[in-house]
């Protein structure tokens, strides 16, 4: 998978080598400051695209977060070639977030394999097995080891789709600014909100609720 430009890797890196329960980032396609689950987002702001690796997959590399073949990109265009948008890729082991869309989705982005941001990932794992088939979930770890959140996944027995973003840069392009983030979404890849900190099984399903609500209101049910 092709992975995004140093300068852009460089600087996620350094955000969470420092990050300790809040921070503000920029987005990698210019859409300003604000921080994913504190700040108010704009109604309906889409998702952007995006592929990772399955974690527990065998699947190397960075994450793919073209949002299309450089058309009209924010992020430089390779001299001379062009490059596969996230969700055209057909690589296996890879997840893609627009093969989520098709229902209501959740996704808990989580940093740390070990205290609470990771004990959040069973959390999220119990209330997904609630509302399966109902609402789409999506677990994804930003820079820790991947032999780490391998074993993780296979110890917990986490039945969700777990992504692995090595190197920061989906975390960087949602605002993701502490652990855990969760992002809410109307099928399609709209925003619907957005919180951070952690979350009991009772509170998370209320934010699920909220999402199945919300989304019968936006479809006219």
């Amino acid at each position: 998978m092709k992975g995004v430009a140093n300068r852009y890797s460089l600087a996620v890196g350094l955000l969470f080598l420092a990050l300790v329960v809040v921070a503000t980032i920029h987005t990698l396609n210019g859409g300003g400051e604000d921080t994913l689950g504190l700040d108010k987002q704009p109604a309906r702001w889409p998702l952007p695209e995006f592929a990772v690796p399955a974690a527990a997959g065998r699947l190397e590399g960075d994450a793919n977060v073209y949002q299309d073949d450089c058309e009209s990109s924010s992020l430089p265009c390779p001299d001379g070639s062009k490059r596969v948008p996230a969700c055209q890729i057909t690589t296996p082991g890879a997840i893609r977030v627009c093969d989520l869309f098709d229902r209501p989705l959740v996704i808990s982005f989580w940093f740390g394999t070990t205290g609470t941001c990771e004990a959040q990932q069973n959390v999220v794992s119990t209330v997904a097995a609630r509302y399966r088939g109902e609402v789409n979930f999506l677990s994804l770890d930003v820079r820790d080891s991947r032999g780490s959140v391998r074993e993780l996944v296979r110890e917990r027995g986490w039945e969700m789709p777990v992504g692995f973003d090595r190197d920061g840069a989906v975390a960087a392009l949602y605002r993701v600014g502490g652990c855990p983030t969760f992002a809410y979404a109307y099928p399609g890849g709209t925003l619907q909100s957005a919180s951070i900190g952690e979350l009991g099984v009772g509170a998370l399903g209320q934010h699920v609720r909220e999402l199945l609500n919300a989304t019968r209101v936006a479809e006219g049910g």
